[in-house]
C-alpha cells in the first residue's frame, strides 16, 4: 500500500535547475526521515541529502550551495530543489523514508 512516486527528473543544461518531487501515499512522511540518493551508471549510489523529523539536514559536499531538500508535511510530499546542475549530478535520483520505503527513480540528465 505504501508508495512513493517521484517527479521531476528531465534532461537540463548545465547551471540550470530541477525540483524533483517524492509524493508519498500509505504513509505519513512527517514521521520519517527523507532521503535523497542518486546513482550514475557504473558508479555507486551516493547519498545526497537528508532531512530528520526535527527538520535538521545533511548535505553531500558535492551538493553543498546547490541543493536543498525540504518536506511539506501538507501535502505530504518531499522534494529535491536542485540549482547550478552539472554533468556530474547526472544521475537516476531516489527518495527513501526512513530504512524500508523507496521510491522508483526518476532520470536526471545534464547535457556536457
Amino acid at each position: 500500500q505504501v508508495q512513493l512516486v517521484e517527479s521531476g527528473g528531465g534532461l537540463v543544461q548545465p547551471g540550470g535547475s530541477l525540483r524533483l518531487s517524492c509524493a508519498a501515499s500509505g504513509l505519513t512522511i512527517s514521521r520519517y526521515t527523507v532521503s535523497w540518493y542518486r546513482q550514475a551508471p557504473g558508479k555507486e549510489r551516493e547519498l545526497v541529502a537528508s532531512t530528520s523529523t526535527s527538520g535538521s539536514t545533511n548535505t553531500a559536499d558535492s551538493a553543498k550551495g546547490r541543493f536543498t531538500i525540504s518536506r511539506d508535511n501538507a501535502k505530504n510530499t518531499a522534494y529535491l530543489q536542485m540549482n547550478s546542475l552539472k554533468p556530474e549530478d547526472t544521475a537516476v535520483y531516489y527518495c527513501r523514508l526512513d530504512r524500508n520505503y523507496w521510491g522508483q527513480g526518476t532520470q536526471v540528465t545534464v547535457s556536457s
